[in-house]
């Protein structure tokens, strides 16, 4: 008896199944051929954009020999016997960073500058990023037009704002830290804006039916929510802004990158190769520090 249903079933269930795996295979069949179609235009477009740029592999053939050997010319020649000898003795430590204390004072103005101009950059940024959330919007225009001002900010690079800063207010860190400070908030507004969007409204709109004003909304019902993420941005954003005070000292607008230049552009390689090094220990240790507050500022959110 139960042979003779289960026969049955299979049989009505037949053609369902063969429904089902026809489906399937097609199914399969047009993933693959989309996947080798817009692999095909990845590929085109690669190779195209080499082209266009000039890349070729006979000119990495030549150009990393002598990228290696003008590296070789920046390390530093040291001895062993004289290692920790003064800076009167060529071979040592103290040699190699004869110009210590100067190198010192210009890593704590870059510092200083990208401190300054992420500070200056997140105050805006924070502001902004409240009126361009679209699901906090009462005039969806000026979220739009808040939108595209933070995507002008961050669009042009640092260095190019830094150029413009330093023909109007002259060579100093008041043009690094206008530079830095701009392409901050166009940074910082698109990430806040997005943590504001993804959070839950319903503390929101109970501080609206008790009453409260849209800032009041936002500030107790939206705020404590997005405060750790905004931080977390913050002193992730710090962390960049230190590398990129370090390059637009290139055009004139103050820290290390200043000194960095101008040794490059006098062939003072071992110099170069200090500056670099103390460079690469700063942002070790603010990125080191940095991870520990973000790390304790995300278990204090939790």
């Amino acid at each position: 008896m139960h042979d003779g249903t289960n026969h049955l079933m299979s049989v009505a269930l037949s053609p369902a199944i063969t429904r089902f795996e026809s489906r399937r295979a097609e199914l399969l069949a047009q993933r693959r051929r989309a996947t080798i179609l817009y692999g095909s235009l990845l590929i085109l477009a690669l190779l195209v954009s080499a082209y266009v740029s000039e890349v070729s592999p006979g000119k990495l053939a030549d150009g990393i020999p002598r990228f290696g050997e003008y590296f070789a010319q920046t390390i530093p020649k040291l001895r062993w016997e004289h290692l920790f000898a003064w800076t009167d003795q060529e071979g040592s430590l103290a040699y190699w960073f004869y110009r210590l204390d100067q190198w010192a004072l210009l890593l704590l103005e870059t510092a200083n500058i990208a401190a300054f101009a992420t500070l200056s950059g997140a105050v805006i940024a924070f502001g902004l990023s409240f009126l361009a959330a679209r699901n906090l919007a009462t005039r969806p225009w000026l979220a739009s037009a808040i939108r595209r001002f933070l995507e002008a900010c961050r669009t042009v690079p640092e260095i190019v704002y830094a150029l413009i800063f330093v023909w109007a207010f002259g060579i100093g860190p008041l043009a690094g830290i206008l530079a830095i400070a701009l392409h901050t908030v166009g940074a910082l507004g698109k990430l806040f804006a997005e943590v504001v969007e993804n959070t839950d409204l319903g503390a929101r709109d109970g501080v609206v039916c008790a009453g409260g004003n849209w800032v009041q909304s936002v500030r107790y019902g939206v705020l404590p929510q997005v405060a750790p993420n905004f931080l977390s941005y913050a002193i992730l954003r710090f962390e960049i802004n230190v590398r990129g005070a370090s390059v637009i000292g290139f055009v004139g607008a103050g820290g290390i990158g200043q000194e960095l230049y101008s040794v490059i552009a006098q062939n003072y390689y071992e110099e170069i190769s200090a500056i670099v090094v103390l460079i690469i220990i700063t942002v070790a240790l603010i990125d080191l520090f940095s991870e520990r507050l973000r790390r304790g500022l995300i278990e204090t959110g939790r």
